[in-house]
């Protein structure tokens, strides 16, 4: 008789232990740190992005010899943080393969192919909102930006081409930025980006038979989705 009441009185407080425990997590999963926010410190994007070199391939000893380097169309992923409504900071990552092809005096010359990863920095001013400059509600939601930053592009998985061995040195440049975020929803938005790159390297063929430098400087144009938290 004493063990159906102690039996129903744990099941009692088991039952309150467990209402205490979900019922706040229940709350704070509608506002965990994850959830979307239209000014959350944590901005993530993946966006579609052209590479289009504004290129220039110099040949040591060769008068005249140059060389192109093919546009790209990939994927790319990147981070910003808001240290405040203004003032952020993003990181850009990606990769990029890029076919390389002789011009002027070595036209027609198979230099084969690279890839590129350029892992970029840049420190951002997100300006008000555009409908609050302008008093037009349409533009309310909608919010530009500018950034300038570093860049370190390393070159790897090389094909020679027609060649024995190609190499190109790792190198930094200076990037500059400016997008626009819309906002569709609480924490989604819209991007558009583009950024410059001043980038330029040596290069070497056939350990050093030749030798020349790569002004590659490509322009970045991208698409894509961000989610803000």
């Amino acid at each position: 008789m004493v063990r159906r009441p102690f039996e129903a009185a744990v099941r009692g407080a088991l039952a309150l232990g467990l209402a205490a425990v979900l019922t706040p997590g229940a709350a704070r999963a509608a506002d965990a740190w994850y959830s979307p926010k239209s000014d959350g410190k944590w901005e993530v994007r993946l966006r579609g992005i052209a590479v289009i070199p504004d290129d220039s391939l110099s040949v040591s000893g060769v008068p005249g010899g140059a060389a192109s380097i093919s546009s790209s169309f990939v994927p790319e992923v990147d981070f910003t943080y808001f240290f405040t409504p203004n003032l952020a900071a993003e990181l850009i990552l990606g990769t990029t393969p890029h076919d390389v092809t002789g011009r002027g005096a070595i036209a027609g010359a198979d230099i084969g192919s690279v890839w590129l990863l350029p892992p970029t920095l840049t420190a951002q001013y997100h300006f008000t909102r555009l409908g609050e400059w302008t008093g037009t509600p349409a533009l309310s939601k909608v919010r530009p930006y500018i950034g300038a930053g570093v860049n370190y592009t390393m070159f790897y998985n090389e094909d020679a081409g027609q060649f024995r061995d190609i190499e190109y040195d790792d190198a930094f440049g200076w990037a500059f930025q400016a997008g626009v975020d819309v906002e569709i929803a609480e924490g989604l938005f819209l991007n558009a980006d583009v950024k410059y790159i001043l980038l330029d390297t040596d290069w070497s063929i056939n350990h050093g038979e030749l030798r020349g430098k790569v002004d590659i400087n490509p322009l970045i144009v991208g698409v894509g989705l961000g989610y803000r938290f």
